[in-house]
């Protein structure tokens, strides 16, 4: 799809005017802007917590258009040294790969 990146890959996206970050699976990304569904890092751990517990989700993925303009950086979300990736946290809190749960990938079961 984008060179450097896996179809739907999972990215975070650091924006300005407002500055907010997200991570989310990468839709398509054009001269125009990119295309995501995701959910404001802010709320990243709080959407997995409410997961994890089978509770009502008051938290969930939005798919929404960014203009490219307020992109300041996109990068795969991935490990960094020690410091371990979202998806993996999202893993060690739901128990599932966040691919699995969003079905991008089908489980291994």
């Amino acid at each position: 799809m984008i060179e450097g990146f896996p179809d739907r890959a999972i990215v975070i996206v650091d924006l300005i005017n407002p500055k907010e970050k997200l991570w989310g699976v990468l839709r398509s990304l054009s001269q125009a802007g990119i295309s995501i569904h995701s959910i404001n890092l802010d709320s990243f751990e709080d959407w997995a917590r409410q997961i994890a517990k089978g509770e009502e989700h008051n938290l969930d993925l939005a798919t929404t258009f960014i203009p490219l303009f307020r992109v300041v950086r996109l990068s795969l979300d991935e490990p960094i040294g020690d410091l371990g990736s979202y998806a993996q946290r999202f893993a060690q809190i739901v128990g599932v790969s966040p691919e699995e749960f969003l079905g991008i990938i089908e489980s291994n079961q």
